[in-house]
Protein backbone atom coordinates (compact mmCIF):
# COMPACT_ATOMS: atom_id res chain seq x y z
CA UNK A 1 0.00 0.00 0.00
CA UNK A 2 1.80 3.77 -1.03
CA UNK A 3 1.26 5.78 1.40
CA UNK A 4 -0.66 9.21 0.45
CA UNK A 5 2.08 11.99 1.06
CA UNK A 6 0.55 14.36 2.89
CA UNK A 7 -2.48 15.23 0.82
CA UNK A 8 -4.42 16.17 3.67
CA UNK A 9 -1.89 16.87 6.25
CA UNK A 10 0.72 18.18 4.25
CA UNK A 11 3.26 16.11 5.49
CA UNK A 12 6.01 14.81 4.15
CA UNK A 13 4.79 10.87 4.50
CA UNK A 14 7.13 9.10 2.43
CA UNK A 15 10.03 10.82 3.77
CA UNK A 16 8.94 10.18 7.64
CA UNK A 17 8.41 6.45 6.60
CA UNK A 18 11.76 6.26 4.91
CA UNK A 19 13.19 7.87 8.29
CA UNK A 20 11.49 5.82 10.59
CA UNK A 21 12.85 2.74 8.75
CA UNK A 22 16.26 3.61 8.47
CA UNK A 23 16.16 3.96 12.22
CA UNK A 24 14.97 0.77 13.12
CA UNK A 25 17.49 -0.88 10.36
CA UNK A 26 20.48 -0.14 12.52
CA UNK A 27 20.39 -3.34 14.24
CA UNK A 28 20.54 -5.25 10.03
CA UNK A 29 22.94 -2.68 9.42
CA UNK A 30 25.38 -3.97 12.00
CA UNK A 31 24.61 -7.39 10.54
CA UNK A 32 25.66 -6.32 7.06
CA UNK A 33 28.74 -4.88 8.56
CA UNK A 34 29.78 -8.09 10.48
CA UNK A 35 28.99 -10.33 7.57
CA UNK A 36 31.31 -8.21 5.73
CA UNK A 37 33.87 -8.91 7.92
CA UNK A 38 33.31 -12.27 7.90
CA UNK A 39 33.68 -12.78 4.33
CA UNK A 40 36.64 -10.82 4.03
CA UNK A 41 38.13 -13.02 6.74
CA UNK A 42 37.06 -16.45 5.25
CA UNK A 43 38.68 -15.55 1.83
CA UNK A 44 41.78 -14.47 3.89
CA UNK A 45 41.64 -17.72 5.97
CA UNK A 46 41.30 -19.25 2.55
CA UNK A 47 44.31 -17.68 1.03
CA UNK A 48 46.57 -18.80 3.92
CA UNK A 49 45.72 -22.26 4.34
CA UNK A 50 46.73 -22.71 0.76
CA UNK A 51 49.50 -21.16 1.37
CA UNK A 52 50.24 -23.21 4.37
CA UNK A 53 49.66 -26.62 2.38
CA UNK A 54 51.69 -25.34 -0.06
CA UNK A 55 54.30 -25.36 2.75
CA UNK A 56 53.28 -28.72 4.07
CA UNK A 57 53.54 -30.27 0.75
CA UNK A 58 57.12 -29.04 0.43
CA UNK A 59 58.23 -29.38 3.17
CA UNK A 60 57.24 -33.36 3.65
CA UNK A 61 59.29 -33.56 0.41
CA UNK A 62 62.59 -32.04 1.74
CA UNK A 63 62.18 -34.55 4.59
CA UNK A 64 62.14 -37.47 2.20
CA UNK A 65 65.77 -38.64 2.27
CA UNK A 66 64.88 -39.63 -1.38
CA UNK A 67 64.64 -35.96 -2.15
CA UNK A 68 68.10 -35.47 -1.12
CA UNK A 69 69.44 -38.61 -3.63
CA UNK A 70 69.63 -37.01 -6.53
CA UNK A 71 72.92 -36.64 -8.76
CA UNK A 72 73.81 -35.52 -12.21
CA UNK A 73 75.87 -36.94 -14.69
CA UNK A 74 78.39 -35.06 -17.12
CA UNK A 75 80.74 -35.74 -19.67
CA UNK A 76 84.51 -34.97 -20.35
CA UNK A 77 83.37 -34.77 -24.75
CA UNK A 78 80.57 -32.91 -26.15
CA UNK A 79 80.04 -35.82 -29.07
CA UNK A 80 78.83 -38.05 -25.11
CA UNK A 81 75.66 -37.71 -23.56
CA UNK A 82 75.31 -38.88 -20.04
CA UNK A 83 71.70 -39.10 -18.28
CA UNK A 84 71.38 -40.20 -14.39
CA UNK A 85 67.91 -42.23 -13.25
CA UNK A 86 67.05 -43.60 -10.34
CA UNK A 87 69.83 -45.24 -8.37
CA UNK A 88 72.52 -43.50 -9.91
CA UNK A 89 75.33 -42.95 -7.45
CA UNK A 90 78.14 -40.78 -7.68
CA UNK A 91 81.28 -42.41 -9.46
CA UNK A 92 83.30 -41.75 -12.13
CA UNK A 93 84.14 -43.66 -15.44
CA UNK A 94 86.49 -43.35 -18.30
CA UNK A 95 86.26 -45.13 -21.88
CA UNK A 96 87.14 -44.53 -25.78
CA UNK A 97 84.57 -44.77 -28.25
CA UNK A 98 85.93 -47.05 -30.89
CA UNK A 99 82.61 -47.16 -33.38
CA UNK A 100 78.35 -45.63 -33.55
CA UNK A 101 76.01 -47.65 -34.69
CA UNK A 102 74.69 -47.10 -37.89
CA UNK A 103 71.81 -48.74 -39.94
CA UNK A 104 72.47 -50.66 -42.99
CA UNK A 105 71.67 -48.31 -46.44
CA UNK A 106 71.72 -50.11 -49.60
CA UNK A 107 71.33 -48.71 -53.26
CA UNK A 108 68.80 -51.93 -54.99
CA UNK A 109 69.03 -52.93 -58.52
CA UNK A 110 65.42 -54.29 -59.23
CA UNK A 111 64.96 -56.51 -61.87
CA UNK A 112 63.08 -55.60 -65.26
CA UNK A 113 59.72 -55.67 -65.59
CA UNK A 114 59.67 -58.54 -67.16
CA UNK A 115 61.37 -61.00 -64.74
CA UNK A 116 58.44 -60.60 -62.14
CA UNK A 117 56.41 -63.44 -61.70
CA UNK A 118 53.07 -60.71 -61.34
CA UNK A 119 52.51 -57.23 -62.56
CA UNK A 120 52.31 -56.90 -58.91
CA UNK A 121 55.43 -57.72 -57.75
CA UNK A 122 56.36 -59.27 -54.68
CA UNK A 123 59.33 -58.71 -52.37
CA UNK A 124 60.62 -60.19 -49.36
CA UNK A 125 62.51 -58.64 -47.02
CA UNK A 126 64.90 -60.33 -44.24
CA UNK A 127 65.99 -58.54 -41.06
CA UNK A 128 67.35 -59.89 -38.05
CA UNK A 129 65.69 -63.51 -38.63
CA UNK A 130 62.23 -62.46 -39.50
CA UNK A 131 60.63 -62.12 -43.15
CA UNK A 132 58.35 -59.43 -44.06
CA UNK A 133 56.14 -59.71 -47.51
CA UNK A 134 56.36 -56.07 -49.62
CA UNK A 135 53.59 -56.25 -52.47
CA UNK A 136 54.09 -53.36 -54.96
CA UNK A 137 51.05 -51.89 -56.92
CA UNK A 138 53.09 -52.11 -60.06
CA UNK A 139 56.80 -52.34 -61.45
CA UNK A 140 56.95 -49.10 -61.12
CA UNK A 141 59.41 -47.26 -58.85
CA UNK A 142 56.99 -45.06 -57.19
CA UNK A 143 54.99 -47.63 -56.41
CA UNK A 144 57.67 -50.27 -54.99
CA UNK A 145 58.98 -47.18 -52.89
CA UNK A 146 55.11 -46.44 -51.50
CA UNK A 147 54.89 -50.83 -51.04
CA UNK A 148 57.77 -50.18 -48.67
CA UNK A 149 57.00 -47.61 -46.85
CA UNK A 150 53.60 -47.99 -46.40
CA UNK A 151 54.78 -51.41 -44.38
CA UNK A 152 56.35 -52.01 -41.42
CA UNK A 153 59.86 -53.37 -42.86
CA UNK A 154 62.18 -51.92 -40.49
CA UNK A 155 63.52 -49.82 -43.54
CA UNK A 156 62.71 -46.48 -45.07
CA UNK A 157 62.38 -46.14 -49.34
CA UNK A 158 63.50 -43.83 -51.63
CA UNK A 159 63.83 -42.52 -55.46
CA UNK A 160 67.30 -41.48 -56.34
CA UNK A 161 68.24 -39.91 -59.64
CA UNK A 162 71.45 -41.74 -61.30
CA UNK A 163 73.17 -41.95 -64.29
CA UNK A 164 72.47 -44.72 -66.16
CA UNK A 165 75.33 -46.95 -67.24
CA UNK A 166 75.88 -49.61 -70.20
CA UNK A 167 77.00 -53.09 -69.93
CA UNK A 168 80.27 -51.63 -69.92
CA UNK A 169 79.71 -49.52 -66.23
CA UNK A 170 80.01 -46.13 -68.62
CA UNK A 171 78.05 -43.86 -68.37
CA UNK A 172 74.78 -43.27 -71.59
CA UNK A 173 74.15 -39.58 -70.69
CA UNK A 174 70.73 -40.68 -69.47
CA UNK A 175 69.99 -40.92 -65.85
CA UNK A 176 67.36 -43.26 -64.15
CA UNK A 177 66.44 -43.61 -60.65
CA UNK A 178 66.92 -46.46 -58.46
CA UNK A 179 65.70 -47.93 -54.99
CA UNK A 180 67.80 -46.74 -51.86
CA UNK A 181 66.78 -48.60 -48.73
CA UNK A 182 67.82 -47.83 -45.26
CA UNK A 183 67.02 -48.86 -41.97
CA UNK A 184 65.36 -47.67 -39.23
CA UNK A 185 67.04 -49.62 -36.63
CA UNK A 186 71.14 -49.27 -36.08
CA UNK A 187 73.29 -52.45 -35.25
CA UNK A 188 74.38 -55.12 -37.10
CA UNK A 189 71.44 -57.04 -35.96
CA UNK A 190 69.54 -55.05 -38.02
CA UNK A 191 71.15 -55.63 -41.58
CA UNK A 192 68.95 -57.34 -43.91
CA UNK A 193 68.41 -58.91 -47.53
CA UNK A 194 66.39 -59.08 -50.21
CA UNK A 195 64.53 -61.43 -52.76
CA UNK A 196 61.41 -60.97 -55.27
CA UNK A 197 59.42 -63.14 -56.37
CA UNK A 198 60.11 -64.19 -59.88
CA UNK A 199 58.70 -66.55 -62.76
CA UNK A 200 61.05 -69.58 -61.67
CA UNK A 201 60.45 -68.85 -57.84
CA UNK A 202 62.52 -66.57 -54.93
CA UNK A 203 65.37 -64.92 -56.96
CA UNK A 204 67.98 -62.60 -54.71
CA UNK A 205 67.75 -58.83 -55.27
CA UNK A 206 71.33 -57.21 -55.83
CA UNK A 207 72.10 -54.75 -52.76
CA UNK A 208 75.12 -52.11 -53.60
CA UNK A 209 76.33 -51.55 -49.85
CA UNK A 210 76.08 -47.78 -49.50
CA UNK A 211 76.49 -48.26 -45.36
CA UNK A 212 77.23 -51.39 -43.50
CA UNK A 213 75.02 -52.10 -40.45
CA UNK A 214 77.42 -51.31 -37.67
CA UNK A 215 77.11 -51.81 -33.40
CA UNK A 216 78.64 -49.27 -31.30
CA UNK A 217 81.73 -50.02 -28.96
CA UNK A 218 83.42 -48.72 -26.13
CA UNK A 219 86.47 -49.82 -24.46
CA UNK A 220 86.39 -49.42 -20.93
CA UNK A 221 89.15 -48.48 -18.05
CA UNK A 222 91.48 -48.00 -21.48
CA UNK A 223 95.00 -48.42 -20.83
CA UNK A 224 94.62 -50.73 -17.81
CA UNK A 225 94.87 -54.08 -17.00
CA UNK A 226 91.26 -54.28 -16.48
CA UNK A 227 90.87 -53.00 -20.00
CA UNK A 228 87.43 -53.79 -21.47
CA UNK A 229 85.16 -54.05 -24.77
CA UNK A 230 81.54 -53.07 -24.88
CA UNK A 231 79.48 -53.02 -28.04
CA UNK A 232 75.25 -51.94 -28.10
CA UNK A 233 73.29 -52.30 -31.12
CA UNK A 234 72.36 -48.69 -30.54
CA UNK A 235 74.33 -45.29 -29.10
CA UNK A 236 72.95 -45.54 -26.31
CA UNK A 237 74.47 -48.05 -23.95
CA UNK A 238 71.92 -48.37 -21.30
CA UNK A 239 72.36 -49.11 -17.24
CA UNK A 240 76.51 -48.12 -18.56
CA UNK A 241 76.87 -47.14 -14.49
CA UNK A 242 74.09 -48.37 -11.99
CA UNK A 243 71.40 -45.61 -12.93
CA UNK A 244 73.16 -43.88 -15.67
CA UNK A 245 72.82 -44.07 -19.56
CA UNK A 246 75.29 -43.41 -22.10
CA UNK A 247 74.56 -41.79 -25.33
CA UNK A 248 77.93 -41.56 -28.19
CA UNK A 249 77.59 -39.59 -31.15
CA UNK A 250 81.32 -40.03 -32.29
CA UNK A 251 84.29 -41.86 -31.76
CA UNK A 252 87.06 -41.22 -29.81
CA UNK A 253 89.98 -39.39 -31.90
CA UNK A 254 93.15 -41.62 -31.76
CA UNK A 255 95.43 -38.16 -30.37
CA UNK A 256 92.18 -37.44 -27.67
CA UNK A 257 92.02 -38.53 -24.19
CA UNK A 258 89.46 -41.02 -23.06
CA UNK A 259 85.64 -39.68 -22.44
CA UNK A 260 85.35 -39.27 -18.68
CA UNK A 261 81.65 -39.41 -17.30
CA UNK A 262 81.45 -38.00 -13.85
CA UNK A 263 78.09 -38.72 -11.42
CA UNK A 264 78.03 -36.61 -8.87
CA UNK A 265 75.07 -34.85 -6.58
CA UNK A 266 73.19 -32.43 -8.50
CA UNK A 267 73.81 -29.17 -6.44
CA UNK A 268 71.38 -27.22 -8.16
CA UNK A 269 68.82 -28.91 -7.50
CA UNK A 270 69.60 -29.49 -3.53
CA UNK A 271 69.52 -26.16 -3.87
CA UNK A 272 66.14 -25.07 -5.45
CA UNK A 273 65.11 -27.80 -2.30
CA UNK A 274 66.16 -25.85 0.37
CA UNK A 275 65.26 -22.66 -0.99
CA UNK A 276 61.88 -23.75 -2.39
CA UNK A 277 61.55 -24.56 1.75
CA UNK A 278 62.35 -21.26 2.71
CA UNK A 279 60.25 -19.24 -0.01
CA UNK A 280 57.17 -21.46 0.93
CA UNK A 281 57.99 -20.50 4.73
CA UNK A 282 58.48 -17.01 3.99
CA UNK A 283 55.33 -16.62 2.11
CA UNK A 284 53.55 -17.95 5.25
CA UNK A 285 54.48 -15.78 7.70
CA UNK A 286 54.82 -12.87 5.15
CA UNK A 287 50.72 -13.28 5.29
CA UNK A 288 49.97 -13.72 8.17
CA UNK A 289 51.84 -10.70 9.67
CA UNK A 290 50.53 -8.36 6.61
CA UNK A 291 47.28 -9.65 8.10
CA UNK A 292 47.43 -8.93 11.53
CA UNK A 293 49.37 -5.25 11.03
CA UNK A 294 46.66 -2.70 12.41
CA UNK A 295 46.50 -0.10 10.58
CA UNK A 296 46.57 3.82 11.73
CA UNK A 297 43.97 6.68 9.98
CA UNK A 298 42.46 10.32 10.93
CA UNK A 299 39.13 10.53 12.29
CA UNK A 300 37.26 13.13 11.14
CA UNK A 301 37.64 15.17 14.27
CA UNK A 302 41.01 14.63 13.72
CA UNK A 303 41.82 12.18 16.42
CA UNK A 304 43.82 8.94 15.34
CA UNK A 305 41.87 5.69 14.68
CA UNK A 306 43.77 2.30 14.94
CA UNK A 307 41.80 -0.58 13.29
CA UNK A 308 43.28 -3.75 13.37
CA UNK A 309 44.12 -6.55 10.99
CA UNK A 310 41.95 -9.12 10.10
CA UNK A 311 43.75 -11.64 11.72
CA UNK A 312 44.44 -9.65 15.06
CA UNK A 313 43.28 -11.39 18.36
CA UNK A 314 42.81 -14.94 16.42
CA UNK A 315 44.66 -17.84 18.58
CA UNK A 316 44.65 -20.07 16.31
CA UNK A 317 46.54 -18.13 13.70
CA UNK A 318 49.22 -16.64 16.37
CA UNK A 319 49.68 -20.14 17.55
CA UNK A 320 50.76 -21.28 14.21
CA UNK A 321 52.91 -18.64 13.44
CA UNK A 322 54.76 -18.98 16.87
CA UNK A 323 55.21 -22.26 16.27
CA UNK A 324 56.58 -22.48 12.85
CA UNK A 325 59.01 -19.25 13.84
CA UNK A 326 60.18 -21.72 16.49
CA UNK A 327 60.34 -24.85 14.50
CA UNK A 328 62.16 -23.20 11.55
CA UNK A 329 64.69 -21.42 14.07
CA UNK A 330 66.01 -23.76 16.34
CA UNK A 331 69.23 -25.59 16.04
CA UNK A 332 68.92 -29.36 14.70
CA UNK A 333 71.84 -31.38 16.63
CA UNK A 334 73.54 -28.56 17.35
CA UNK A 335 73.63 -27.13 13.94
CA UNK A 336 71.87 -23.48 13.63
CA UNK A 337 69.98 -23.52 10.24
CA UNK A 338 71.71 -20.51 9.52
CA UNK A 339 74.93 -21.83 9.37
CA UNK A 340 73.04 -24.15 6.45
CA UNK A 341 71.93 -21.04 4.96
CA UNK A 342 68.06 -20.62 6.67
CA UNK A 343 68.42 -17.75 8.10
CA UNK A 344 66.17 -15.59 9.96
CA UNK A 345 66.16 -12.03 10.48
CA UNK A 346 65.33 -9.65 13.60
CA UNK A 347 61.99 -8.61 11.95
CA UNK A 348 61.29 -12.38 12.17
CA UNK A 349 61.32 -13.09 8.24
CA UNK A 350 63.34 -15.48 6.78
CA UNK A 351 65.85 -15.73 3.98
CA UNK A 352 67.76 -17.90 1.62
CA UNK A 353 71.47 -17.73 1.79
CA UNK A 354 72.63 -19.27 -1.06
CA UNK A 355 76.42 -18.83 -0.38
CA UNK A 356 76.04 -20.36 3.11
CA UNK A 357 74.29 -23.32 1.73
CA UNK A 358 76.77 -24.31 -1.15
CA UNK A 359 79.68 -23.80 1.44
CA UNK A 360 77.95 -26.09 4.01
CA UNK A 361 76.75 -28.40 1.38
CA UNK A 362 80.31 -29.12 -0.50
CA UNK A 363 81.86 -28.83 3.46
CA UNK A 364 79.46 -31.52 4.62
CA UNK A 365 76.73 -32.50 2.86
CA UNK A 366 75.22 -34.71 5.15
CA UNK A 367 75.34 -32.40 8.21
CA UNK A 368 73.10 -29.86 5.78
CA UNK A 369 70.70 -32.94 4.77
CA UNK A 370 70.09 -33.89 8.37
CA UNK A 371 69.66 -30.02 9.55
CA UNK A 372 67.06 -29.23 6.47
CA UNK A 373 65.01 -32.75 6.84
CA UNK A 374 64.85 -31.96 10.93
CA UNK A 375 63.18 -28.81 10.20
CA UNK A 376 61.32 -29.75 7.47
CA UNK A 377 59.48 -32.91 9.23
CA UNK A 378 58.48 -30.49 11.57
CA UNK A 379 57.05 -27.95 9.54
CA UNK A 380 55.38 -30.72 7.32
CA UNK A 381 53.63 -31.80 10.43
CA UNK A 382 52.61 -28.53 11.83
CA UNK A 383 51.56 -27.49 8.28
CA UNK A 384 49.55 -30.17 7.77
CA UNK A 385 47.83 -30.37 11.17
CA UNK A 386 46.84 -26.71 10.11
CA UNK A 387 45.95 -27.39 6.70
CA UNK A 388 44.48 -30.96 6.45
CA UNK A 389 40.70 -30.34 4.90
CA UNK A 390 39.15 -32.23 7.01
CA UNK A 391 40.57 -31.89 10.46
CA UNK A 392 43.42 -29.21 10.05
CA UNK A 393 42.92 -25.89 12.17
CA UNK A 394 42.88 -23.54 9.85
CA UNK A 395 40.24 -25.45 7.92
CA UNK A 396 37.97 -25.72 10.47
CA UNK A 397 37.89 -21.88 11.42
CA UNK A 398 37.17 -21.25 7.67
CA UNK A 399 34.20 -23.99 8.22
CA UNK A 400 34.10 -21.63 11.39
CA UNK A 401 33.35 -18.23 9.37
CA UNK A 402 31.84 -19.73 6.72
CA UNK A 403 28.71 -20.85 8.71
CA UNK A 404 28.74 -17.47 10.55
CA UNK A 405 28.46 -15.80 7.19
CA UNK A 406 25.45 -17.66 6.47
CA UNK A 407 24.02 -17.31 9.60
CA UNK A 408 24.28 -13.52 9.23
CA UNK A 409 22.82 -13.89 6.22
CA UNK A 410 19.53 -15.44 6.88
CA UNK A 411 19.32 -12.83 9.52
CA UNK A 412 19.85 -10.43 7.33
CA UNK A 413 17.49 -11.53 5.27
CA UNK A 414 15.02 -12.35 8.18
CA UNK A 415 15.32 -8.32 8.83
CA UNK A 416 14.41 -7.36 5.25
CA UNK A 417 11.16 -8.94 6.24
CA UNK A 418 10.63 -7.08 8.95
CA UNK A 419 11.69 -4.00 8.15
CA UNK A 420 9.18 -4.57 4.78
CA UNK A 421 6.14 -5.63 7.33
CA UNK A 422 6.96 -2.15 9.24
CA UNK A 423 6.83 0.00 5.78
CA UNK A 424 3.54 -1.70 5.08
CA UNK A 425 2.35 -0.78 8.77
CA UNK A 426 3.55 2.90 8.65
CA UNK A 427 1.80 3.51 5.60
CA UNK A 428 -1.21 2.20 6.54
CA UNK A 429 -1.12 4.32 9.46
CA UNK A 430 -0.55 7.70 7.62
CA UNK A 431 -2.93 6.43 5.04
CA UNK A 432 -5.58 6.11 8.05
CA UNK A 433 -4.03 9.73 9.39
CA UNK A 434 -4.97 11.47 6.34
CA UNK A 435 -8.41 9.68 6.02
CA UNK A 436 -9.30 10.71 9.58
CA UNK A 437 -7.44 14.58 8.58
CA UNK A 438 -9.72 14.72 5.17
CA UNK A 439 -13.44 13.09 7.34
CA UNK A 440 -12.44 16.35 9.75
CA UNK A 441 -11.64 18.73 7.29
CA UNK A 442 -15.34 17.63 5.71
CA UNK A 443 -17.07 18.05 8.84
CA UNK A 444 -15.55 21.29 9.84
CA UNK A 445 -16.25 22.40 6.24
CA UNK A 446 -19.88 20.95 6.75
CA UNK A 447 -20.47 22.82 10.45
CA UNK A 448 -18.97 25.89 8.96
CA UNK A 449 -21.55 25.95 5.91
CA UNK A 450 -24.34 25.37 8.60
CA UNK A 451 -23.44 28.03 11.11
CA UNK A 452 -23.07 30.79 8.36
CA UNK A 453 -26.38 29.91 7.11
CA UNK A 454 -28.09 29.91 10.80
CA UNK A 455 -26.36 33.51 10.96
CA UNK A 456 -27.61 34.63 7.70
CA UNK A 457 -30.86 33.79 8.45
CA UNK A 458 -30.89 35.01 12.10
CA UNK A 459 -29.95 38.45 10.49
CA UNK A 460 -32.49 38.48 8.40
Amino acid sequence: MAAIDGLVSGLKTADLIDSLITLQSGTQSLLKNKQSTASSLVTALQSLNTKVASLAEHAAKVAKPASWDVVTATASDKSVTATAGTGAQPATLSFRVGAVAASQSSLVTLPAAGQYGSTTPTFTLTRNGETTSVTAASTSVPDIVEAFNASDTGVRATAVKVPELDAGGVPTGASTYVLQLTGTETGTKNSFSMTYTGASGQEPVVLEQVRAASDASLTLFPGSSAQRSLTSSSNTFEGLMTGVDVTVSAVTAADAAPVTVSVAADSSALRSLASGLVSNLSTVLTEISSRTASKTTTASDGGTVVTGGLFSGNATIRMLQQTILEQASAPVGGVSPSDVGVVISRDGTFTFDQTKFDAALAADPAKVEAVLTGIAKNLAATAKGASDSGTGTLSVTVQSQQSLVKDLGEQITDWDDRLAARRVALERQYASLETALSSLQSQSSYLASQIAALTASSSS
